[in-house]
């Protein structure tokens, strides 16, 4: 059979693994397996994926995309060097890397993949998340959400019977869900969630912080330089990180800006109270999502057996320490939690593939799929009262089918609007899409039959029967967005296949490539990126004379003097030399 991997695409970073020797293994090549989710375009205007292009973030951001997950849904149109690019084909670029990492791993081609997205992800989401993955040239066979995923990676260590709350904070999304393991039956009981909630939210207000902090004590306005707001992007991040495992971080950075000729630089110490202060309304919220799936399950604190981390915001310990005093038991982080939903769906994968055919998954929707209606909503008589034919927490695969009926004789059309949510009131609810009959002509009353069908990937498939003359009726979805004919996903694959660069070891080099205006060359580029590198590993005597070189290069670059250009370089290239 084919072999399928399983990715855990994610916000931050991204994985993919695969069953090697009978164990789920994340693939990795001179790192820890873990990918950076980062997108850019090169000097010579070809892609690039992960920690180069992260490199490349803080030299070249209007070349770099970053947290492309939040937007995927969505018809926003993202800008990356001269052109812009819709957030299937960023992130089929992050797909299409793990792909050739995992086919250079195995040794052979890869062509299937089980993927991970949040349990809350809406329908639009999900179907982006399929189209990404036809742009990267792989068969999406499976989509599970990623705390089930996670639940199997601990599932498969442990088979006795428990009920599993997974909290997963990402880079961008957070999920519960409540979990029952049983004779090899992993059953979601609930799911609920944030779709725009994770780790880029607190670094956004670490970043907000220290822009303020510049404006007041260094009368500095940064915000409109991109390339110093990358830099302090990029230092909230690794100022994060680093109070996850100590007190205090000190936030370096030099060379920020000028005043009065005078080369201004930006030291700040950040406590770990301060920052859990910061966050503790956005960590709130989702103890008030772990409540409610509580609730839908059915269950009190104390019926849970266990509760895992998820996601590289969970090493915050504050919300350790919040789980705890809400369930009495310290949460289980033994599998790293930036890999083990990428674990999870390399399991599942094996039992796409028939590897272990013994053990079921049972996964929910986390949203009720509806319609909506004449009728009363608080009292009060409207058209677009909300009418629920999936309702949320509901098994997968499901199908629901409901009558509804024409107001007047002789009705020539009716449109069936398609929402996805709670609200009793159906414009409070997400559209997914319109889809307008034509009708038989018939008495008012006559029967229109909409059935809903939620597959296993958990994406939504409408059908409607007219019920007096027996015919289905086709419905042509007008407002839908992400879902693209076969020939446009063919040309959105052919436009990343041109700016591909080939793997290292490959040889062929497409020529003609027009760089973008200024844009360094390639070999100026890498040094820069090296030098940003191993600028934290630099002693303090040189790492301003490394800074001012940079920044000298760049300005070089961008007026196209470029003999001056490598004549810095090498400069710079001397005290790279002495630095391990």
């Amino acid at each position: 059979m084919d072999p399928i991997v399983g990715i855990d695409l994610g916000t931050t970073n991204s994985e993919i693994a695969f069953i090697i020797d009978g164990n789920s293994t994340v693939i990795t090549e001179n790192d820890n397996g873990i990918v950076p989710s980062v997108v850019g375009l090169d000097a010579d205007g070809k892609i690039i994926v992960g920690a180069e292009a992260l490199n490349q973030a803080v030299i070249a951001p209007e070349r770099t995309v970053q947290s492309v997950k939040r937007l995927m849904g969505t018809d926003q149109r993202i800008p990356m060097g001269d052109t812009t690019y819709l957030p299937q084909e960023i992130s089929a670029c992050i797909l299409k890397a793990l792909k050739e990492r995992a086919e250079r791993t195995l040794q052979q081609p890869i062509y299937k993949a089980v993927i991970t997205v949040p349990a809350y992800f809406t329908d639009a989401q999900r179907q982006a998340t399929r189209e990404a993955g036809e742009i990267a040239g792989l068969n999406v066979v499976r989509i599970i959400n990623e705390p089930t995923a996670a639940s199997l990676a601990y599932e498969s260590e442990n088979a006795a019977a428990q009920t599993i709350l997974i909290y997963d904070l990402g880079g961008g999304t957070f999920d519960v869900s409540v979990v029952r393991i049983e004779n090899s039956v992993v059953e979601v009981l609930a799911s609920t969630g944030d779709n725009h909630l994770g780790g880029d939210d607190f670094d956004k207000k670490i970043l907000d912080v220290l822009t303020a902090y510049i404006q007041k004590d260094l009368s500095l306005n940064v915000s409109q330089n991109p390339v110093v707001m990358a830099r302090l992007r990029r230092a909230a991040e690794k100022a994060k990180i680093a109070l996850s495992f100590e007190p205090y971080a000190r936030i370096e950075e030099d060379h920020i800006g000028k005043k009065l000729f005078r080369n201004i630089h930006l030291s700040y110490e950040l406590s770990r109270s301060d920052f859990e202060k910061m966050i503790e309304d956005d960590l709130l919220r989702t103890m008030d999502s772990v409540s409610k799936a509580l609730e839908d399950a059915s269950l009190l604190p104390s019926a849970i057996d266990k509760i895992i981390l998820v996601g590289g915001s969970t090493r915050i310990p504050r919300i350790s320490h919040m789980l705890e005093e809400k369930f009495g038991q310290e949460p289980h982080g033994e599998i790293d939690p930036d890999l083990c939903v990428a674990l999870g769906a390399a399991i599942q994968a094996g039992r796409e593939m028939g590897l272990d055919s013994s053990s079921i998954l049972l996964d929910i929707t986390p949203y009720s799929f509806g319609t909506s209606a004449l009728g009363e909503v608080d009292g009060i008589q409207t058209p677009y009262m909300y009418v629920p034919l999936i309702h949320r927490n509901t098994k997968l695969p499901t199908s629901r089918g409901e009558a509804f009926y024409t107001i007047y004789d002789n009705q020539a059309q009716v449109e069936v609007k398609v929402y996805q949510g709670e609200d009793p009131y159906a414009l409070n609810n997400i559209l997914l899409g319109k889809y307008m009959f034509d009708l038989t002509p018939s008495p008012v009353n006559s029967v229109i039959i909409v059935h809903f069908d939620l597959d296993i990937n958990g994406i939504l498939k409408v059908q409607a029967t007219e019920k007096i003359s027996g015919k289905k009726i086709e419905a042509v979805i007008e407002n839908a967005i992400s879902r693209f004919s076969e020939g446009e996903i063919s040309r959105f694959k052919e436009r990343v296949e041109e700016m591909w660069r080939p793997s290292e070891g490959d040889i062929s080099q497409a020529s003609g490539v027009q760089r973008s205006s200024g844009a360094a060359p390639a070999d100026i580029e890498a040094v820069l990126t090296k030098a940003l590198d191993k600028l934290d590993r630099a002693p303090e005597e040189d790492r301003d004379e490394m800074v001012n070189l940079m920044e000298d290069i760049q300005d070089a670059v961008s007026e196209n003097r470029l003999d001056d250009a490598r004549s810095f370089v090498s400069q710079l290239e001397e005290i790279l030399f002495y630095i391990e």
